[in-house]
């Protein structure tokens, strides 16, 4: 076997309409497909990740569990997104009322970072190119 890429991660949300909204107006993901699951009454948002191929999978379910822990749970501890400016992209996000962590500088990589929440506080990551 040999893995080409990340083809998309799914995250399950609590309201899918702020959740929407952050993800395509905020964040500006591109909507590829939307499905509503009458049977599961849920939402299935395929939205695009920049011109890489890559999608994140939103979806919606009724009274889903809430993340035990912060980022040191088991799992999934972050999605990072790459961006090429972290100062405008900390600035954009800022103009839509959300707020990020202080740009930090990895240690390994020398490369810009920060984290920012979505509306279900999860751990969302800027990582300058």
């Amino acid at each position: 076997m040999s893995v080409h890429s990340i083809h998309h991660c799914a995250v399950i949300c609590t309201n899918y309409e702020r959740s929407k909204q952050f993800y395509v107006s905020v964040l500006g993901l591109k909507v590829i497909h939307e499905t509503y699951r009458q049977e599961r009454d849920s939402y299935k948002l395929d939205l695009a990740v920049g011109d890489s191929g890559a999608q994140i999978e939103l979806f919606s379910f009724p009274n889903p569990p809430k993340r035990p822990t912060h980022p040191e749970a088991s799992g999934l501890r972050h999605l990072a997104f790459a961006v090429q400016d972290i100062e405008a992209s900390v600035h954009m996000l800022s103009a839509k009322g959300v707020a990020t962590e202080a740009i930090r500088v990895d240690p390994f990589t020398k490369k810009r970072f920060t984290f920012f929440r979505d509306p279900d506080d999860l751990p969302l990551e800027l990582y300058e190119l």
